[in-house]
């Protein structure tokens, strides 16, 4: 071991300096303290500290005197019964007294607007000879815009509804015949809006309800009714018309517009028809998945006098 002021030997260079000149070999510039290098294992590798010894079981808890606490004093209530899973017959049932109402206001405001329409076309006849009244022309116009205008939007809630009990009429049918549904919900509202699908996919779905409440074979093909087959023609008629009529509305010229508005009276027309043999479809459908139960009522008649 060095003494203090004794040279100290560079383990690097091997140069001898003085302690005076710095902890520092003044030749190399290497740390003349000896260093010790100590490894210690990490926190991670420690082993854990063995857990408290637990104490033995000394008996129930012993009071110096009387408890005040406890549990309220009340009744043993049961648990309350899960709630059944929705009945779809009944849903549909439901949306029939919704659905009827709305499909037959539907027809009755599609006459008004084809007759608006025919009106329009008879004026428009009469105005090539002679000049039309003012009052005339605004009465006819306001006719055909007021019935034009609440026309759709009766046909698009009774289409929001129409398709909604679709689906609750081909769950209940399913569910009766103990099979699964051939189309998901998804598929199913697709079907209906989609161009292109909605010719064939709406049929179909009312022929697989049909054809699953009259309880035949799942695997035979549906063979739809004489109602349901007239149905689907006027459906696939009054879209691909509804099309024409779209696409002739881009056209322009006098001999258009009067063409346009013949074509909106036919369109009309066939709405009606289908909003009112839908009426009757969905009623047959809904009777077909069971016939609603009616509930028997007691009425007094005649009291009678004891002896």
């Amino acid at each position: 071991m060095a003494t203090p002021g004794s040279p100290v030997i560079c383990p690097r260079c091997g140069q001898r300096s003085v302690p005076a000149g710095g902890p520092f070999c003044p030749f190399c510039g290497r740390y003349l303290a000896p260093l010790h290098w100590t490894a210690e294992p990490p926190a991670s590798a420690m082993p854990a500290p063995p857990p408290p010894p637990r104490a033995p079981y000394a008996g129930p808890p012993r009071y110096r005197f009387l408890p005040r606490w406890g549990f309220p004093a009340q009744a043993w209530v049961d648990p309350e019964p899960a709630e059944p899973p929705p009945d779809p017959l009944r849903a549909a049932r439901t949306l029939l007294n919704t659905l009827v109402p709305l499909l037959w206001a539907t027809a009755v405001v599609a006459v008004v607007a084809a007759g608006a329409e025919i009106w329009r076309y008879v004026l428009l006849l009469a105005s090539r000879d002679r000049a039309l009244s003012a009052t005339v022309v605004a009465v006819s116009d306001a006719l055909v815009n007021t019935a034009g205008t609440v026309a759709p939007v009766l046909a698009l809630l009774a289409g929001l509804v129409l398709v909604a009990w679709t689906l609750r009429a081909g769950a209940a049918a399913a569910e009766g015949a103990g099979v699964a549904p051939s189309r998901s919900a998804r598929a199913t509202v697709v079907g209906w809006v989609l161009p292109g699908l909605n010719l064939a996919v709406p049929g179909s779905v009312l022929a697989e309800i049909e054809h699953t409440a009259w309880g035949r074979p799942a695997g035979v093909r549906p063979r739809p009714s004489r109602l349901l087959l007239v149905w689907w023609l006027l459906w696939a008629a009054g879209v691909v018309l509804g099309v024409v009529v779209l696409l002739w509305s881009l056209r322009t010229g006098v001999q258009a517009l009067a063409d346009g508005v013949l074509l909106h009276a036919v369109l009309d027309l066939l709405a009606a028809a289908t909003a009112g043999v839908t009426a009757v479809l969905v009623v047959r459908l809904t009777a077909l998945l069971g016939p609603a139960r009616r509930t028997r009522r007691e009425v007094v008649v005649r009291v009678g006098a004891t002896a």
